[in-house]
């Protein structure tokens, strides 16, 4: 699978896949959110095949299926409750996919992988559908998607941009619910040593050099040099 059109056309192919992709696009839109919506599962869904097939042994439809309903409980990363947002996101993923054709077993691999994705629940997947769901779910964090993600994230929960006098945290202590460009140093740059899968790694290497790309711009246009690691 190349891409977007290989993911679109696999799907519409396939009624089982065409009915989960509707629920979960009805579920979503309830709440729209640029980096938990129907187009971001769908890049999920992208990489998690590509990922899956590159490691072998992974169904196309159990990778999509996944894809479509990993973020279907989505809720705010400043939640109470944020780290069971994938163990209910799984609960749906029980719920759906019989009704629409998946047999027990599939059933059950998907909704593992769907429950053990998330950064927040801190779980270490077990199979390659599981490590191949979380590795293009935090692809999803990198690169120009990254840091779109990023930005409206940031806005969405009242955050400047950066601190005014020390915007890289040199000498002060990191908040990234205060300030967007702590996210980068406290997550996004330490992601790549996460990924499990070899070409989600490569992948991941790709998109935070772009990251860092950025930050440097954004220390010339401040004034301040950027740094780059964190000890």
């Amino acid at each position: 699978m190349d891409g977007r059109a290989e993911v679109l056309a696999a799907i519409e192919t396939d009624a089982r896949l065409a009915a989960i992709r509707d629920e979960a696009a009805a579920r979503m839109g309830a709440d729209p959110d640029p980096g938990h919506d129907l187009e971001h599962a769908l890049r999920v869904a992208l990489w998690t095949v590509r990922l899956a097939e590159a490691e072998g042994g992974v169904d196309r439809a159990e990778a999509i299926a996944a894809a479509l309903l990993h973020d279907v409980v989505n809720l705010p990363k400043d939640h109470p409750e944020r780290a069971s947002a994938s163990a209910r996101s799984a609960d749906v993923a029980r719920e759906l996919l019989p009704a629409h054709g998946f047999d027990g077993d599939a059933t059950a691999r998907v909704a593992e992988a769907i429950r053990d994705h998330s950064f927040s629940r801190g779980a270490t997947p077990t199979t390659t559908l599981g490590r191949a769901l979380q590795d293009a779910d935090r692809l999803e964090a990198l690169g120009a998607l990254g840091l779109c993600r990023t930005l409206s994230t940031g806005a969405k929960m009242g955050a400047a941009y950066a601190h005014p006098e020390d915007p890289f945290g040199e000498a002060r202590s990191l908040d990234d619910r205060r300030y967007t460009v702590d996210h980068f140093y406290e997550k996004l740059l330490r992601l790549p040593e996460t990924l499990q899968t070899e070409a989600g790694r490569a992948e991941a290497a790709k998109r935070a050099a772009f990251l860092e790309q950025f930050l440097v711009q954004l220390g010339e246009e401040l004034g301040v040099p950027a740094r780059l690691t964190r000890s």
